[in-house]
């Protein structure tokens, strides 16, 4: 007997969840719990009323845009090294509050808020699961890595905002065209064309293709993200047309899917990265804004490019020349630099400030302040087993979920071994952190199972869940002191200090 089908969304997975209200009520919940934690006594600490560890690089250059309409007034040293957009996010913070904490550090602290109510939103999408969304939530408002990093005057922060915003909305457009496949199936129109049906403009898709692109304008390793999210798309493509009973799915993804997916993973981020440098094309200072004609030649193969693009393209030639000569064979060993194998566990934390005199307020004599990069040890030590039971998921279960959090998790962290000679840090895995988060959640979802399982399987899953989050809450909690720079004693100092390599 043929088995009855069981509807269009059914053979397209699971629909969206469809408690809507819910759903944004856990998540303004879990964001403003984040809000409070994250602009909690932000100006604190400060290193006697200026920026600390490497604030010192982006804040002056931030208050140097409030002067200059957007731009740094560097150019004799050169020291500009990532694109403008991220100091002129932290250039509005002092522009409404001032060069103090406050006013360096509002732009990151909304930023970090902000990546919290996306991977509550991603997380529904992943697990379509309200519950679950509002648990990624809870998970990253306790990673020590993210809650410093969102309090700091840094660029990296921006860059996981943006990566984790062009990862949600590629998961809206995911859904939104699975929604509009479902329809086709409903109307038997899928076998009208071998190719199968067109989608007309895809909204979501050229979002993510901005908000990549403006990734790309804090940091250049954004590009990583453009390049495996556009491939991840196209795979969803192709996987929906097979899904949906297209005669020739691949062809048909080629034929449909491909040239769009290129003008807006492609084409759209390089504009929008583009758009990021407008105070630098509106200048006349700018760094190497005017080097056509003296730096390089005003004739030439290219010389038909307005001399503004090729100052820019001369530019970003140097800034690549200043970070291939950043290694530790050149530059010197850093006290606090790693390499990415001690990253997924968080190994190699770091040390953003220390101050053991004229610190009071704790409970002895002498009292020590501190802040430490540093990943909640109970969501970042099980990263290797959750990565691993992700990957034979991905692999042998063809899991679009773990698909999607891997390639996410991986854009951030894989092209770090391509050169293990450069200097390199801890804080490059902040916009890696949501998709640890991520991936963690659908463990524990998986750890729950699925509605209809016996009852005493129901009941240890949530057992389990339950004591693995309490230990990440407790562990963040024991860890707040050196999270913010809370004068403690030299007992407690050493007591979090748990690894040999923390020191």
């Amino acid at each position: 007997m043929r088995r009855a089908d069981p509807g269009p969304i059914s053979r397209l997975g699971r629909p969206p969840a469809t408690d809507a209200l819910r759903g944004w009520l856990v998540t303004i919940g879990v964001t403003l719990l984040a809000a409070f934690l994250r602009l909690w006594d932000l100006g604190q600490p400060t290193d006697r009323g200026t920026p600390v560890f490497d604030e010192k690089h982006y804040v002056p250059q931030a208050w140097q845009m409030v002067r200059n309409g957007g731009i740094e007034d560097n150019p004799a040293y050169e020291k500009v090294v990532h694109p403008a957009l991220s100091k002129q996010l932290i250039a509005l913070g002092e522009m409404a509050f001032g060069y103090d904490g406050v006013g360096w550090r509002i732009s990151a602290a909304l930023a970090g808020v902000l990546t919290v109510l996306l991977v509550v939103r991603a997380a529904r999408r992943l697990t379509r699961s309200t519950a679950l969304g509002g648990l990624a939530g809870v998970l990253l408002v306790c990673d020590g890595l993210s809650h410093v990093q969102s309090r700091m005057g840094m660029v990296d922060v921006f860059s996981a905002l943006f990566v984790v915003a062009g990862f949600t909305a590629l998961l809206c457009d995911r859904d939104d065209v699975r929604a509009r496949m479902a329809l086709v199936i409903s109307q038997d129109r899928v076998g009208d064309d071998p190719y199968g049906p067109r989608w007309g403009v895809r909204w979501w898709r050229l979002a993510a293709g901005v908000l990549l692109g403006l990734g790309c304008g804090v940091k250049w390793s954004g590009s990583y993200y453009v390049v495996a999210f556009a491939l991840l798309a196209v795979l969803w493509d192709v996987s929906l047309r097979r899904r949906a009973g297209v005669a020739r799915p691949w062809a048909g993804t080629a034929m449909r899917d491909l040239l769009p997916s290129a003008w807006a993973l492609g084409l759209v981020p390089f504009v929008a990265y583009l758009s990021t440098w407008w105070a630098w094309f509106a200048s006349e200072t700018g760094v190497d804004r005017h080097v056509v004609g003296r730096e390089i030649g005003t004739g030439g193969a290219w010389s038909f490019l307005p001399d503004a693009i090729r100052s820019l393209w001369y530019y970003h030639g140097q800034v690549l020349a200043f970070h291939e000569g950043l290694t530790t064979q050149t530059a010197g060993q850093h006290p606090w630099e790693s390499k990415p194998w001690t990253w997924p566990m968080g190994l190699r934390p770091m040390l953003y400030q220390y101050a053991d005199s004229g610190v009071s307020g704790c409970s002895a004599d002498k009292c020590v302040q501190a802040v430490m990069l540093i990943g909640t040890p109970a969501l970042w030590w099980p990263a290797i087993p959750v990565l691993v039971w992700g990957l034979w998921r991905a692999v042998t279960r063809g899991d679009w979920r773990w698909v999607a959090v891997l390639v996410g998790y991986g854009a951030g962290f894989l092209p770090w071994f391509l050169n293990l000679d450069r200097q390199m840090y801890y804080f490059y895995m902040m916009p890696v952190a949501p998709f640890l988060v991520l991936a963690t959640v659908l463990v524990m979802g998986q750890m729950l199972g699925r509605s209809g399982v016996p009852e005493r399987r129901r009941r240890i899953g949530l057992m389990l869940v339950s004591a693995w989050v309490a230990l990440i809450i407790v562990n963040f909690v024991w860890l707040w002191p050196i999270l913010n720079g809370n004068p403690i004693t030299e007992a407690h100092w050493q007591a979090e200090l748990w690894l040999p390599s923390w020191r």
